[in-house]
């Protein structure tokens, strides 16, 4: 039997889950494709205070599973920006991906108002992910090297 997945926006107790799963996701899913230096930099950038202000700019959810957090993403406005939007910070615990989850939480951010109201959504995208995202209807903007922060910048036009 399936379990029961719940997508949810974030709330400030879901802090610590948050940080563990993006720590876990940066270190043993995209610790393969980039060095431990700038790993262990982005690790350091996502406090408990920064995740809990994105939370603040952006809307965050979470993904529920078995009364625990099992994933996490965002969306906002593009610079400010009315009819761009960005999709952020999306992580799975390494052991509950491939069940699902990225596409649910994917699925409830495209549901989202800034999602909705925008004609163009990006996601700066790990190496690792380019493949999913593209399952998802997502193309690389600017072919598939990665830029200077090691990211592939994706989009879908709407």
């Amino acid at each position: 039997m399936k379990k029961k997945l719940l997508i949810r926006l974030f709330v400030e107790s879901d802090a610590g889950a948050v940080q563990t799963i993006i720590h876990r996701g940066l270190r043993e899913i995209n610790g393969k494709d980039y060095p431990a230096e700038r790993i262990e930099e982005y690790c350091a950038y996502f406090t408990l205070e920064k995740i809990k202000s994105q939370a603040n700019s952006a809307h965050m959810y979470v993904a529920i599973a078995d009364d625990k957090v099992v994933g996490t993403g965002s969306i906002a406005p593009y610079w400010d920006s009315k009819t761009e939007s960005i999709l952020l910070t999306i992580y799975v615990l390494p052991e509950r991906i491939g069940q699902g989850i990225g596409t649910a939480i994917i699925n409830a951010l495209e549901q989202d108002e800034y999602f909705l109201r925008a004609n163009r959504v990006e996601i700066p995208s790990s190496t690792t992910a380019v493949k999913f995202y593209q399952k998802l209807g997502y193309s690389p903007k600017n072919g598939i090297e990665p830029d200077e922060e090691g990211l592939i910048r994706m989009e879908k036009i709407r």
